[in-house]
Order: structure tokens, then C-alpha cells, then sequence
């Protein structure tokens, strides 16, 4: 079945002009989390400045000794590194949160800006879904790129399969969602690549948290709906 896409794309730009609680909040304070957890992340793994610009003075000097010695002193420390991970993990839980709330706003099933924190609920099948789908899709990477992307893709509905049935194990969703994608894929990875304008804006100083807080939602109502659609097509049962 071909979906069309304009169609999607229209009903997301409606659903964000009408919804309440609105969209745009979620994904404003969605975006601001991320910046803060960039932050903090940079904070505990980031090199600065000075010691940048010292990097730089002993590599065009070919001080290598001094320079091995240098970047392994400036390295993040075991604790550092623990926590940078303890932090992207979290948004990890929190974008769960934020796909659901999308889904509440396009099912009408009374969303609430709460559901941003509704994927802590279900963290631990969402970590063991997160690093099983992390080593499915780095595996068929190590084949080639294409195979990768392919991955990806197959098992890119496995987040809205696990909210959808507590009862899924992280593995039963990755299946469902291979299965669920099944004649789908290239469908999926049109609708990305034709965000791709959009998404060169969100990397703009500045201006590109504007347009990632539209774009956001933008995006994720439109994979919502491609869900919705593929879930009437085929049986929904495991």
C-alpha cells in the first residue's frame, strides 16, 4: 500500500495548529532538555579551550610524547563517562515519553504534558530495546552501510509497539516492528529524506532550536501516523 505523504503531512501541520495541550510546548520543552543535557554532557566530557588550542600547538610541533600525555590527562573520567551515558539514557526515556504524548494528541485519547515522563514507567524494557536495537542495527552495519540503514528502519516502530503493549518484552517489539515495516521501509526513509531542508535549518546557531521545536513534532506526528496506518494494514498481533 502506498501512503500518501502529503496527506500525513498535511493532517500533522492541522493536528499541531489544533492540539491542547499544544504540541509546540511539548516540543519546546523537549528541545530545551536536550540543550541542557548537551550541556552537561559537554561539561563532563568536553575538552576546552585552552587545552584544544595546547592539542593543537604540540601536534603542528610533532611533540607526540607530550601530546599522548596531554589527551590522556584531559580524558573524562570513568565517574564522567558513567554519568554522560546516565544522561543521554534519560532523554532517551523522555523522547518514549514525548512519542507517546504524540500518539495521545493523534488519537485524542486526552494527552497531558506529563506523558513527557510516562517512558520512566516502562525504562527498563526501554533501556534492554534501546541497546538491543542499538547492537542489531551496529551488527548489520559492520556488513555495510546499506544494511545499516536498513536495520534501522526495520526496527524503527519498536517504540510505539512497546507503548502500545505492555506486555512485549523489548525483544517481541523489535520483531513487531520488523514485521510491522515489512513493505514499508522505503516508504519510511522517503519521509525522512523529505525532511531533509528541515533539518539543515535545525543546524543553524540559533535559529535552528526555533525550527527544531516545529520540526519535532512535525516529524514524529507523521511517524505516528505512517504507525497508525501500517498497524490497520496488518494484524496487530504478536
Amino acid at each position: 500500500m502506498q501512503i500518501d505523504r502529503a496527506a500525513v503531512k498535511l493532517k500533522s501541520r492541522e493536528t499541531i495548529r489544533t492540539s491542547k495541550p499544544s504540541l509546540l510546548t511539548a516540543a519546546l520543552l523537549y528541545t530545551l532538555l536536550g540543550l541542557l543535557i548537551s550541556w552537561l554532557s559537554l561539561r563532563l566530557t568536553g575538552v576546552d579551550s585552552e587545552t584544544l588550542t595546547r592539542v593543537m600547538e604540540l601536534s603542528a610541533a610533532g611533540e607526540t610524547d607530550a601530546l599522548m600525555n596531554l589527551m590522556s590527562r584531559s580524558m573524562p573520567t570513568g565517574t564522567e563517562s558513567l554519568l554522560d551515558l546516565l544522561l543521554r539514557l534519560a532523554y532517551s526515556v523522555v523522547g518514549a515519553g514525548f512519542v507517546l504524548f504524540t500518539l495521545n494528541t493523534l488519537r485524542r485519547t486526552e494527552p497531558v504534558l506529563g506523558n513527557l515522563l510516562d517512558g520512566f514507567g516502562m525504562m527498563p524494557r526501554l533501556l534492554v530495546l534501546i541497546v538491543l536495537r542499538f547492537i542489531l542495527i551496529t551488527l548489520w552495519s559492520l556488513l555495510l552501510v546499506i544494511p545499516g540503514i536498513i536495520a534501522a528502519y526495520r526496527y524503527s516502530l519498536a517504540v510505539y509497539v512497546m507503548i502500545d503493549h505492555p506486555e512485549y518484552s523489548a525483544a517481541d517489539c523489535l520483531r513487531e516492528s520488523a514485521r510491522l515495516t515489512r513493505g514499508y521501509k522505503m516508504q519510511l526513509f522517503l519521509l525522512d529524506l523529505s525532511f531533509i531542508l528541515w533539518g539543515l535549518l535545525c543546524m543553524f546557531p540559533v535559529i535552528g532550536y526555533a525550527v527544531q521545536v516545529w520540526v519535532t513534532p512535525y516529524l514524529e506526528l507523521c511517524k505516528a501516523q505512517y504507525y497508525e496506518i501500517v498497524c490497520n494494514n496488518k494484524d496487530v498481533t504478536f
